[in-house]
């Protein structure tokens, strides 16, 4: 058994570098895929069985608020993950058990953090986005549901990428391909059957959620290997969280960057009007696969370049950048095309309004062909964050995406208040900060020196 444990272990090190990234990117892709799932059957059953003020509370200024907080946690355990999987590498097993125990102990803190607050400041927060009257109460009460039920969503997102930091991808897929199927019976159940409307879509999520962390604390434990879990071990080290929080705060704050300049597009386009809310709710779905795709290929490559960096195997950490950020630029070509000529039987899943249909495929004919400017950001950012270079990688971020798009919906938007000029703001960041990566990784970062790391 411990020889067919080391074989599997050492395969991110020593085995042929695009298979091994491809072995470990489908079942992270899969995986985000069913986590996705979670807000797109919400978003789908009670766009169709409840109505667009529905869809727009389920997916609307919640789905940017909760994609906003659970986004800044999981850029946290980013922090963790590259820990792990270098002393994974390394093979230093005192100190991965230190990671695992410290960053859980961390997670159910956080998430009783968030949950209070998160309960007590959703009527502040959707009010400060604007969002439609119409929509509002709907929307309290889907995100104080939410909220509720945080903890379990943080457990698990903490779980999986300890998991994924030591290689195993398939394990969180598993799960919730199982606690996402439960999701969707259960939203039928609730919003269908029993008429419970947005109530019913948000317990279905938490429930579903609750499930999920429960499977992998059980994977955890059972594991016979160094990321082992062990309740009577569950707390926090104070060098250990430091560390994690050095690497994984600027990737948090990152997240926390995105959605804040997200929460300000939302709110240009809930000037707009309910249908077009309910179009870039449903667009977002649609989105969402080029999303998961890019943020699949950006996981493996921070776990790809961790393991190999902690194993001291600087050739393959270069060479491993280069394989990983040719498959994504092909990948996101071939999405572009399928999501800008057949998007829109997907995007009639969601709804059968006729006006925010025609305006949500507009939307989506517009961005789809400029997805491929943004692959450099997430595979660089990702190879960085794996050998511990992440404060550079943020600060490019909020400075070329976030905070360029800041200013244009500022400035640009109240001179043309349109769909078209809100939505440029994206390919117009996309590639300025694309420059800004090519220059940090060709010339700055510690990836490109030829001296050893």
């Amino acid at each position: 058994m411990e020889r067919q444990v080391e074989k599997r272990e050492n395969g991110i090190t020593e085995g042929i570098i695009w298979q091994q990234l491809l072995l470990f990117f489908f079942p992270i892709l899969f995986g985000t895929f069913f986590q996705q799932l979670y807000n797109a059957a919400d978003a789908m059953i009670v766009g169709r069985f409840v109505g667009k003020e529905a869809l727009s509370a389920v997916a609307g200024s919640t789905g940017m608020l909760t994609q906003m907080v659970v986004g800044f946690f999981v850029g946290l355990s980013s922090g963790a993950a590259v820990l792990v999987s270098q002393y994974y590498g390394a093979r230093r097993g005192e100190l991965v058990g230190y990671a695992v125990h410290t960053f859980m102990a961390f997670s159910i803190v956080a998430g009783v953090v968030m949950m209070v607050l998160g309960i007590m400041m959703t009527p502040w927060m959707l009010k400060a986005m604007g969002t439609p009257k119409e929509v509002t109460d709907m929307s309290i009460l889907y995100l104080r549901v939410y909220f509720g039920g945080i903890i379990g969503n943080l457990i698990y997102n903490s779980g999986a990428a300890i998991l994924r930091a030591v290689g195993d991808s398939k394990r969180p897929l598993y799960f919730l391909i199982s606690s996402c199927l439960i999701n969707i019976l259960l939203d039928v159940i609730f919003v269908v059957v029993c008429g419970l409307g947005v109530l019913g879509a948000a317990l279905a999520t938490v429930i579903c959620q609750a499930l999920s962390a429960g499977m992998v604390i059980v994977a955890l434990m059972r594991t016979k290997d160094m990321h082992h879990l062990e309740w009577s071990r569950m707390r926090m080290d104070r060098r250990m969280l430091q560390r994690m929080i050095r690497i994984g705060f600027p990737s948090g704050l990152q997240s926390v960057m995105y959605g804040v300049s997200n929460v300000i597009i939302q709110s240009a386009i809930n000037s707009l009007g309910t249908d077009s809310v309910a179009a870039w709710a449903a667009y977002s779905k649609l989105d969402s696969v080029f999303w998961m795709v890019v943020s699949a290929f950006g996981i493996a490559a921070t776990t790809f370049v961790g393991q190999n960096f902690g194993a001291g195997r600087i050739d393959r950490v270069r060479s491993g950048v280069r394989n990983c950020m040719v498959m994504t630029l092909v990948s996101s070509a071939v999405m572009s095309v399928l999501i800008f000529n057949w998007g829109i039987y997907g995007f009639q899943l969601f709804t059968s309004d006729p006006e925010v249909e025609i305006i949500g495929v507009a939307m989506m004919r517009y961005l789809a062909p400029f997805y491929v400017t943004y692959v450099s950001i997430e595979i660089l950012s990702g190879a960085l964050r794996g050998v511990g270079d992440c404060w550079v990688p943020m600060l490019l971020c909020c400075g070329g995406v976030c905070v360029l798009r800041v200013m244009w919906v500022l400035i640009a938007v109240p001179l043309q208040r349109d769909i078209y000029t809100i939505m440029f703001s994206y390919p117009l960041t996309w590639v300025v900060t694309t420059v800004l990566f090519f220059v940090y990784y060709c010339f700055f970062s510690r990836l490109k020196m030829k001296r050893k790391i």
